[in-house]
């Protein structure tokens, strides 16, 4: 896999410890240590993913995946030594598509990166639109519209929505979920479900307190009403 990485983060052993495994697992690594410099560089380059350290000097991370998330898909994984709730629900509004916490393994975190570059090339077998409620969705575009107002959503909100849709009506778990559309089950964090269907939930339901489009099933997971 040939794949071009921007990797911002600001600690240095850390940096040069990550670009080393990423470019003996193959991948062509480019490392700035802030906020700024890693903007002025993705927005000059061409790249397939973006690591990003969350605490940066200048310009933090979630301001940063913001930016880039104004004229790009490019899949973004956030680095964070910081694991709450929040911290999560702030990276993925800001358009995150995954997160991995501090201190990791390279290995772990090469998983992360491939499923995250499988998931953001991969080719969906699907009708050209589909409905959920009163919900439609271009697939080809990747647009959802609610009675006629396009909704932004981020790739991975889109690509949950996409899966509950395929699967109307069925129950999926948390680690179906995470291994269909983050690409990856043991290494995965479950809260990271909870959280993307807590914010595609604040973006598609009428009411988000009582969810009338996606359920959540007790002690199982989650599922699609039509």
């Amino acid at each position: 896999m040939d794949a071009r990485i921007l990797l911002v983060e600001d600690d240095p052993s850390i940096r040069e410890v990550t670009a080393l495994g990423l470019g003996a697992a193959g991948f062509d690594v480019v490392t700035t240590e802030d906020g700024v410099e890693g903007l002025e560089r993705f927005r000059a380059e061409t790249f397939d993913l973006v690591l990003l350290d969350v605490m940066l000097p200048r310009l933090d991370g979630y301001e940063v995946c913001r930016q880039i998330r104004r004229t790009s898909t490019v899949p973004v994984v956030m680095l964070t030594a910081r694991a709450d709730t929040m911290d999560v629900v702030v990276g993925l509004e800001a358009g995150a598509d995954d997160y991995v916490r501090k201190p990791f393994e390279v290995p772990e975190l090469i998983a992360r990166i491939r499923a995250a570059l499988r998931r953001a090339g991969a080719m969906a077998d699907d009708p050209a639109a589909l409905r959920l409620g009163p919900l439609s969705i271009d697939v080809a575009g990747r647009t959802v519209a609610r009675d006629g107002a396009e909704i932004p959503l981020t790739r991975t909100e889109f690509d949950l929505l996409l899966e509950l849709v395929r699967h109307a009506g069925q129950v999926l778990t948390r680690d179906v979920l995470l291994d269909r559309v983050w690409g990856y089950d043991y290494l995965g964090d479950s809260r990271l479900v909870d959280v993307a269907i807590q914010r595609l939930r604040s973006k598609i339901e009428a009411d988000p307190a009582a969810p009338a489009l996606v359920h959540t099933v007790r002690g199982s997971g989650y599922k699609a009403v039509r």
